[in-house]
């Protein structure tokens, strides 16, 4: 292969990380652990001899597949990591734009919608936290299969199964995102409650706060063991609505800002020009179900 011809294999293979990130994001739920899983898929890559880099057709394919296998690995070992992180787990907020993947979005635009998410909803807190109680192997079909379109029998070369068998996987998958998202309401129905919600919280009005709040409501605050947060989730509309206003009253310094998310609107948190904090809030049949904080620094590196 000629230099020319090296350096466009070197640059088409590196132009392929926006789509590698955007893909182990929404398997992994953390921007560092995709980033570790991308940086190891190129060090795969590099390993290989130039004559086999070479003899691949497709580079994109042969990355996609390759991250996919690193990310089942991690996954894999995952669920002990969450049990010994000190206070509640959530996956990252991430902005909206995050990851958008222009061959993703075509894909997505002309996909049955009855068969996939949005790639909004795709990384929303709301569906990562779905996915996190899956199987590593569901996950990953769901994710190769309903987000990025990838046919099945592609997917069993990754996670070791027959073609039907991940089609089962899939459809596992989906039917326990379908039970989440198909009691969520739409976009402005739920950009509304969380705007009551934030007037009745900033005017300490609990009866308001209450009003929004789903009996069962569950507030859960991610510090990582870093910052400080409530080591356990918040359960019930009366504690939760008093938490919220005492937080509010006790960091006076904090300014607690509307912020669009991927999973509608909720609440950045500033301090000293800083994002320190972001809020995704859960809204189910017109009540919020979950307010889910997360103040882990290492979780806000989008952000700022």
């Amino acid at each position: 292969m000629s230099g020319n011809a090296t350096d466009e294999l070197r640059a088409e293979v590196l132009g392929e990380r926006r789509h590698l990130m955007a893909l182990a994001f929404r398997m992994l739920g953390t921007v560092a652990e995709a980033e570790d899983a991308v940086q190891e898929t190129y060090v795969r890559w590099y390993r290989m001899s130039e004559a086999e880099r070479e003899a691949i057709d497709i580079p994109r394919a042969w990355l996609t597949k390759a991250a996919s296998r690193v990310c089942l690995n991690v996954l894999a070992s995952a669920r002990a990591r969450r049990e010994r992180y000190i206070g509640p787990w959530l996956p990252e907020p991430v902005p909206t734009s995050a990851f958008v993947d222009p061959a993703a979005a075509a894909a997505a635009s002309t996909a049955d919608p009855i068969d996939r998410v949005t790639l909004d909803e795709s990384v929303s807190t709301a569906l990562l936290v779905v996915l996190e109680a899956m199987t590593p192997a569901e996950r990953v079909a769901f994710v190769l299969h309903d987000v990025f379109a990838m046919p099945f029998d592609e997917i069993a070369e990754i996670v070791g199964r027959t073609p039907a068998a991940c089609r089962q996987l899939a459809t596992s998958a989906r039917r326990r995102v379908h039970e989440t998202t198909s009691r969520q309401v739409p976009r402005a129905e739920h950009d509304q409650v969380v705007q009551a919600f934030s007037a009745a919280a900033r005017n300490g009005d609990l009866a308001g706060l209450v009003s929004v709040l789903d009996p069962s409501v569950v507030l859960s605050s991610d510090g990582g063991g870093i910052v400080h947060a409530a080591r356990n989730p918040v359960f019930g509309r009366d504690r939760v609505a008093r938490f919220l206003v005492g937080a509010l009253t006790k960091n006076a310094n904090t300014e607690v800002l509307d912020q669009q998310t991927s999973d509608g609107l909720g609440f950045a948190l500033w301090e000293e020009g800083r994002i320190t904090g972001v809020v995704t809030i859960e809204v189910i049949d017109g009540l919020i179900t979950n307010v889910r904080l997360v103040l882990n620094p290492d979780k806000l590196s989008m952000w700022n």
